[in-house]
């Protein structure tokens, strides 16, 4: 009990910590996509995604690592992955996003955790079990593309890394922007500086992950919990144990997603970013919606944006890369309406205010 304890809040720790010092945010890594034209973000996570694959085919090769073997809903995947980047964009966080910004004390994170961690229970199961299973029982297929295609996995690995390694360096060689971004002071010296106060490019942020999102896997495995990261069964489990006292809702996941808040919480207090926020009645009513969209999404979807875009990716997964698309379409359809619309609604009103300035003029 001590190591599944102390090992699962380690890895969670380590996790929260990068992802609040580096801001590797998946849901703002979607949204840019669309939005902003950006795919840095998306890059970053094929970078995490790349790693975390070379590593489990080193260790499964040896012996060190076990993946089991596995189906997936293909209508559940896609519907639930849709509807969880709905969430996530209403949200202002992906799943491990929500936990991280929690621990920086963000009351609409806060929200968003506690609805996306009762939906995602009642989904797996409660009330809402009975749906869940009635899309996803009739369309069970198998998982694993190398078996399916006959390709071995290591080709896949190979191609997912050469792919990776070209998108890298393609943006690393584009011209930087000319106007200078100023420079904040330094406040810091020595690891204090490293640790709290340094920006880290988002793709050394990923290197960082994809070994984080490796080392989860030997570590999980040797409490018996075969599988690497995960966020959603372990938010559901809290909540069921907290209605029903059993124990044996407590795994290593439990202490995963623990270790992610107060990992965040050390480096949000070391940088001095922790600040308790309350949000406006949208953001909360958003944060709400978002919340019950991520836990139902992510449930049906068998995985969040970790669990199924980063982990289940990197086993070379088709569940993993349909969710991973099905995400992002999600995350492009909400965006629309909370980002596009409202920027074209602006502009057309600043247009005809032109026009009606240069008519008055004339007249």
């Amino acid at each position: 009990m001590t190591w599944l304890v102390i090992s699962g809040l380690i890895v969670g720790a380590l996790l929260g910590f990068v992802m609040q010092r580096t801001r590797f945010c998946l849901a703002g890594g979607f949204r840019d996509m669309y939005v902003q034209k950006s795919n840095k973000m998306f890059y970053a996570l094929l970078i995490a995604i790349s790693v975390q694959s070379i590593g489990l085919l080193i260790l499964t090769s040896t012996g060190l690592v076990e993946i089991p073997e596995s189906t997936y809903p293909i209508i559940g995947t896609v519907i639930g992955s849709f509807i969880f980047g709905i969430g996530i964009i209403l949200s202002g966080g992906c799943a491990t996003g929500t936990w991280y910004r929690a621990g920086e004390g963000l009351i609409g994170s806060w929200m968003a955790l506690i609805a996306y961690g009762f939906t995602a229970a009642a989904t797996k199961f409660g009330l809402l079990l009975p749906l869940m299973d009635g899309v996803n029982k009739p369309t069970n297929v198998n998982a694993s593309m190398s078996q399916t295609t006959g390709i071995p996995t290591w080709i896949w690995v190979a191609l997912l890394t050469i792919i990776t390694i070209l998108l890298v360096v393609k943006t690393l060689r584009k011209p930087k922007p000319k106007f200078a971004i100023p420079k904040l002071k330094q406040k810091y010296t020595g690891i204090r500086h490293y640790l709290f106060e340094k920006k880290y490019h988002p793709f050394v942020a990923a290197i960082a992950v994809g070994l984080i999102a490796l080392l989860a896997w030997p570590v999980s495995e040797s409490t018996g919990r075969m599988y690497g990261l995960g966020i959603t069964t372990p938010s559901a489990n809290i909540v069921q144990f907290f209605v029903t006292g059993d124990l044996k809702l407590i795994d290593w996941g439990v202490f995963l997603v623990l270790g992610i808040f107060v990992g965040s919480y050390i480096a949000a207090k070391g940088a001095k970013e922790f600040k308790w926020r309350m949000p406006d009645k949208k953001t909360i009513r958003n944060s709400v919606i978002g919340g019950v969209c991520m836990g139902f999404g992510a449930s049906v979807a068998g995985g969040c944006s970790i669990g199924n875009g980063l982990v289940e990716t990197a086993t070379m997964s088709w569940k993993g890369w349909i969710a991973l698309a099905s995400m992002i379409l999600g995350a492009w359809f909400m965006s629309y309406f909370i980002f596009i619309k409202p920027m074209k609604k602006a502009q057309r009103q600043q247009a005809n205010e032109s026009t009606v300035s240069t008519q008055t003029q004339t007249t």
